[in-house]
């Protein structure tokens, strides 16, 4: 039985990793063609693919920080409730 709801909480991190994977692309896409492309045309041109290119480091990078820091937020919560 154990190995069954190992198997279980594999696949329900797992299936939250993409559901955050993909929230986290549809967010960025829309806020950084939000914020680069103003006036959309048939093509990107020069300065508004590298104002996306900039947009998208910078937005995973707040989310990787906010990550680590909610993960590390958890996990001290976790501990302090054990010894509790």
């Amino acid at each position: 039985m154990s190995a069954k709801k190992d198997e279980i909480m594999t696949q329900v991190r797992n299936e939250l990793a993409v559901a955050n994977a993909q929230e986290l692309i549809h967010k960025m896409n829309h806020n950084c063609f939000k914020a680069c492309c103003p006036r959309p045309g048939v093509k990107l041109d020069t300065s508004e693919q590298s104002c996306l290119n900039k947009c998208a480091d910078r937005y995973m990078e707040a989310w990787n920080i906010v990550s680590k820091t909610y993960v590390k937020r958890v996990q001290s919560e976790a501990q302090q409730n054990s010894f509790t």
